[in-house]
């Protein structure tokens, strides 16, 4: 069997320090149930573990750096879905897992047993810099230009525990692509790292600042056009010293880095950070060319050799089996490596939570990528998992398998291919539920044949402002809203993270109830196949014919 540690492996510092931080915690534990601390007290001890204190319980979040994860890992988050949750877990849009009903007493102990793994939970919340996401097909993708888990691990090191930026005036998200294709959505984070190769030939970043969603949404902007890869974490470092001194800490909801690119502008911004990197940028950070190499051979793919692109029983499949043949459209990707393919396993059964596994499918999955996947497992910013490694032969067996577990739906960039928060089912900041939203829409939408008309069509929920969901880049965003103790939904359109056509979508016009949800989202895709052209998506239409056709379409029928 692979051994699925194709990324980067723990050494006696990582695993020292995470051993240390259960002990830490532990400890803070006991002093909490005994009295010794308050609830004041404890609240900034426990999140920057990960564990918040929802509506009925406390929720661990659990990091899973650029979202790869080794077969023995996703069981060991199985395990302890089971032992010290409800059986299941929430895999999230950070490439997090989420645990929804974790007892305070047990906390420690799960984060015990993910140490036995190489896993924690450490800075998955507070006012500091959040873990790094990443391309979900990186290592994997045929259009990548460089491996951007990389450099995830590289700002992972650099920022865990980093004194200076501890308590940061909020928390901080960064996101790297290794892809002109985007599948982190970079342009929507505090800051966006793209790789790119310049007319020289050299690969650099561009580096993204001010992006975000929540209350305000903003699109970030370039502050720097291409940098050098050993300056990245000097520069990140000047950037992040601006921000701490200069953001907002007296008014929560202006908090946010984006804010202040916002108030000063882009050429200040750029302004202060060229002044503090210029300080900084031939001292420690820079990266030795020794040091990326070493990181970079963590990295290096499974040792694949090329196979037929082409099988012929797979092709006979294909063209006697219409489930199996929608599911190589929808769910299934290009590898570099010819033969081979890259399979999107849909957390998006009809009428399921979206990204909810149970701990029996976890194991399920993992038994498929010990068997198909060179042991690895990827999620994604979507909330589904990704087998990066399959030969293409193969593929008949991993559909069947993952349809034995449910995952098997072909629907990836589908309608029903939800984003979701966990909503007001769970969460203390919600106003509206996202879930049976999601619910019901996947249950109306399932007909598959239907779902590959409609075509690539992104809807995104969200259960308040704060846009967990990612509703403002929606194609078709929905945002729960309360009024006078009323649920009630408010519909975006036009929204997009695709690079270069990133958007934020138009509020379509007043809220619509809870049971009208189904209705107005039928009636918006009843307007776009009335007005498509051939091969438009949802969103290239919305675009060209504007919103008043589908407002008008909505509102009649709502």
């Amino acid at each position: 069997m692979p051994d699925g540690q194709h990324f980067y492996r723990y050494d006696s510092y990582d695993r020292a320090l995470v051993a240390e931080r259960v002990a830490q915690f532990r400890d803070q534990v006991r002093r909490r149930l005994s009295g010794e601390l308050t609830e004041d007290q404890f609240k900034p001890l426990r999140l920057t573990n990960g564990l918040y204190l929802q509506l009925h319980a406390y929720m661990l979040r659990i990091a899973i750096p650029y979202g790869t994860l080794s077969s023995r890992q996703l069981r060991k988050l199985a395990e302890i879905s089971r032992r010290f949750d409800r059986g299941y877990g929430h895999f999230t849009t950070r490439q997090n897992l989420q645990l929804n009903w974790i007892k305070l007493e047990e906390a420690p102990d799960a984060l015990a047993a993910l140490a036995e793994v190489d896993m924690h939970a450490i800075q998955t919340s507070g006012n500091l810099i959040r873990n790094v996401t990443a391309d979900h097909f990186a290592g994997a993708a045929v259009d990548e230009i460089e491996d951007p888990r990389i450099w995830c691990e590289i700002v992972r090191q650099w920022s865990t525990l980093h004194p200076e930026f501890s308590f940061l005036p909020r928390k901080f998200k960064i996101a790297i692509t290794g892809s002109p294709n985007d599948r982190a959505a970079v342009r929507v984070h505090d800051v966006g790292l793209r790789l790119w190769r310049n007319e020289a030939g050299e690969v650099g970043f561009e580096v993204i600042v001010g992006g975000g969603l929540g209350r305000t949404p903003m699109i970030g902007k370039t502050l720097r056009a291409f940098l050098p890869k050993d300056e990245l974490l000097a520069y990140l470092e000047a950037t992040l010293r601006v921000y701490n001194q200069y953001g907002r800490r007296d008014n929560l909801y202006k908090s946010r880095i984006k804010i202040l690119v916002h108030e000063i502008g882009v050429e200040k911004m750029r302004e202060d950070v060229e002044a503090e990197f210029a300080a900084i940028r031939d001292g420690a950070l820079r990266l030795p060319a020794e040091t990326i190499e070493a990181i970079a051979r963590q990295f290096a793919g499974p040792a694949l050799r090329k196979r037929p692109a082409i099988e012929p029983a797979v092709e006979a499949l294909r063209l006697e089996n219409p489930a199996f043949a929608q599911w190589l459209k929808s769910n299934v990707a290009p590898h570099r490596v010819p033969g081979h393919a890259i399979v999107t396993a849909s957390l998006k059964p009809a009428g399921a939570p979206p990204g909810d596994a149970s701990a029996a499918q976890m194991e399920g999955v993992a038994d498929i990528a010990e068997r198909y996947s060179q042991a690895e497992i990827r999620v994604s910013h979507e909330q589904n998992l990704v087998l990066p490694h399959v030969a293409v032969a193969d593929l008949p067996d991993v559909w069947r398998a993952l349809d034995r577990l449910g995952f098997a739906e072909a629907n990836v960039g589908k309608i029903t291919d939800i984003i979701a928060c966990p909503g007001l089912d769970y969460c203390a900041l919600a106003n509206a539920r996202s879930i049976p939203v999601a619910q019901r829409l996947s249950t109306h939408f399932a007909e598959i044949a239907r779902q590959h008309d409609i075509g690539d069509l992104k809807i995104k929920i969200s259960g308040c402002i704060n846009a967990c969901g990612h509703h403002h880049v929606g194609h078709i965003g929905i945002l729960g809203v309360d009024k006078n103790g009323v649920e009630l939904y408010q519909l975006t359109l036009g929204g997009d993270v695709d690079f270069g056509q990133t958007a934020l979508g138009t509020i379509l016009g007043p809220a619509v109830g809870a049971d009208r949800v189904v209705e107005a989202v039928d009636a918006l895709v009843a307007t776009y196949l009335d007005n498509r052209t051939a091969g438009e998506r949802f969103v290239d239409t919305v675009r060209r014919v504007g919103l008043q056709p589908f407002k008008e379409r909505v509102y009649a029928a709502v």
